[in-house]
C-alpha cells in the first residue's frame, strides 16, 4: 500500500529503485519509533514515517554499491536525516533556549581553553553568572531542544551527513570521514567519566534516561542534564569540524 502511494508521487524514482525501497520500508518505521521515543508526545510517528519515506526514496536513487557501506546503513542515515530535517522545520524551541545553548558552549570553551581541562558544572555556572540550580535548568531546557546524536553537535545549518559513510563518497571524502571519526573518538575519550558513561548507555546501549538513571543511581532529569552538558562539551571540542560542515 505504501509503495503504491509512493509510485503515484515518484513514478520514475520508485520504478528504478523499487526493490530497495520495498525491502526497507520496515526500516523507516523502526527508525521513526526509535526517534519518537526520545521526543515530546506531540510528535506523531506517522509524520516521521512520511518524512522518512522521502529519505528512503532519495537513498535508493543515490546509492552506489561497492563503496564500502551497505544500503541499510546508507539509507538509515538518509531516513533519519529527513525526519530530523522535518522536525527542525517545525522547531518548537523558544529562542531563549537556543540563546542559552550558545552561551553554555561559549562558557565551556572559555574555561577549557584557559584551564586545559574539563570545565566543572560550578565553573560554568559562575561564568554564566547564574546559580548552579539555574545552570542545571538551562541544561534541562537545552536537552529538550536536542534531537539526537551527531545532529546535536552540528546544529541546524550544518551537514553532518557528509562526515558519515555514504554510497558515493570520493577518496578525499573517505579521508575526511576517517579523520572526523578519529577526532570524535578523541573528544569522547576526554570527557569526564560520568558524561562518557551516559553517552555510551544512551547511544551505544540505547537505554532511555530512566533506565540510565537506575544504572547510575541518579534521577532521570540529572541524566538529561549530564547528557546535555556532554554534547555541549563535544560541540566545543569539535568546533573545527562543525564550522567546516556548516560552510
Amino acid at each position: 500500500m505504501a509503495l503504491n502511494r509512493l509510485r503515484s508521487v515518484y513514478p520514475d524514482v520508485v520504478n528504478q529503485s523499487e526493490q530497495l525501497v520495498a525491502a526497507n520500508i520496515d526500516l523507516v518505521r523502526r527508525i521513526a519509533h526509535h526517534l519518537a521515543a526520545r521526543l515530546p508526545p506531540s510528535v506523531q510517528v506517522e509524520d516521521l514515517v512520511q518524512s522518512g519515506m522521502v529519505g528512503l526514496i532519495e537513498a535508493a536513487r543515490q546509492f552506489q554499491p561497492g563503496q564500502g557501506a551497505t544500503f541499510a546503513t546508507y539509507a538509515g542515515i538518509r531516513i533519519r536525516g529527513a525526519m530530523i530535517d522535518e522536525l527542525r522545520r517545525a522547531d518548537w524551541t523558544p529562542r531563549s533556549v537556543h540563546r542559552n545553548t550558545r552561551r553554555i558552549s561559549e562558557a565551556i570553551q572559555r574555561i577549557e581553553g584557559r584551564e586545559g581541562r574539563a570545565a566543572s558544572d560550578r565553573e560554568i555556572a559562575q561564568t554564566l553568572e547564574v546559580s548552579l540550580d539555574e545552570y542545571h535548568m538551562m541544561l534541562q531546557d537545552s536537552a529538550s531542544s536536542q534531537i539526537l546524536g551527531l545532529e546535536d553537535l552540528f546544529g541546524q545549518d550544518a551537514d553532518p551527513d557528509r562526515m558519515l559513510p555514504g554510497g558515493g563518497a570520493a577518496p578525499l571524502e573517505h579521508l575526511e570521514q576517517d579523520q572526523f571519526r578519529d577526532a570524535l573518538a578523541k573528544a569522547l575519550s576526554g570527557l569526564p567519566d560520568k558524561e562518557r558513561l551516559v553517552l555510551a548507555l544512551y547511544y551505544d546501549e540505547e537505554l532511555n534516561l530512566r533506565e540510565i538513571g537506575g544504572v547510575m543511581g541518579i534521577t532521570e532529569s540529572r541524566v538529561s542534564q549530564i547528557r546535555s552538558q556532554a554534547l555541549h562539551r563535544l560541540r566545543v571540542r569539535l568546533q573545527e569540524w562543525i564550522q567546516e560542515a556548516g560552510s
